[in-house]
């Protein structure tokens, strides 16, 4: 299945695949999100992995690092990227939690939806706040696979986001510098000279 398009996607493909049952609705807006600001051609492998057995009874949560070790030759032939979304709560062992982890300039990305729901705080869903919490943090995932490293605007999807109020004080787009860095990866990619324009800065 294929999401949104852009009008030049450069011939870069993103495979969107799922750890475990993931919302519908939160993997239509993350496709879009790929679609509308990378420009991406998307396409969907639902259940690629099963997340039960990277459980950490220690730290009660799933490893992140197992999780990526069990995608990293999962990359279908055609896509040169893969973002991997899970609805579980992960973590790496220097850090308490992780919204999301990746390879930077690499092939693989790993985002998790579970402390972007207001429900993990003990509070009211609030759907549209979610979903744009997980475009966000889709955008920020597959930028360190294309190169991007963090960004000081903080309201750039780029910048560092330790907690979720930090989340929410981004924006779903690139600012103008980390736009035209994907733009050039992207267009790398795609093995085109021409980059793709008007990613990033559209504020």
């Amino acid at each position: 299945m294929k999401d949104g398009v852009g009008t030049d996607t450069g011939g870069a493909v993103l495979c969107l695949a799922t750890a475990g049952v993931v919302a519908a609705d939160i993997l239509d807006a993350v496709g879009a999100a790929i679609g509308d600001r990378l420009r991406m051609l998307v396409t969907r492998r639902p259940l690629l992995v099963d997340p039960t057995d990277t459980w950490d009874p220690v730290r009660g949560q799933y490893s992140s690092v197992a999780l990526m070790r069990r995608v990293l030759t999962s990359v279908p032939p055609g896509a040169s990227r893969l973002l991997l979304v899970t609805e579980v709560d992960i973590f790496v062992p220097v850090l308490s939690f992780v919204f999301g982890h990746a390879q930077l300039d690499g092939a693989v990305a790993i985002m998790a939806t579970a402390r972007l729901r207001q429900a993990f705080y003990g509070l009211q869903p609030e759907p549209n706040m979610e979903l744009m919490r997980a475009r966000i943090e889709a955008l920020h995932e597959v930028g360190h696979t294309l190169g991007l490293t963090h960004c000081l605007d903080r309201t750039c999807a780029m910048s560092l986001a330790t907690t979720v109020e930090h989340v929410d004080n981004k924006l779903d787009d690139y600012c103008a510098g980390c736009g035209a860095l994907a733009s050039e990866a992207i267009a790398r990619l795609g093995g085109h000279d021409r980059l793709v324009v008007g990613l990033g800065g559209t504020r």
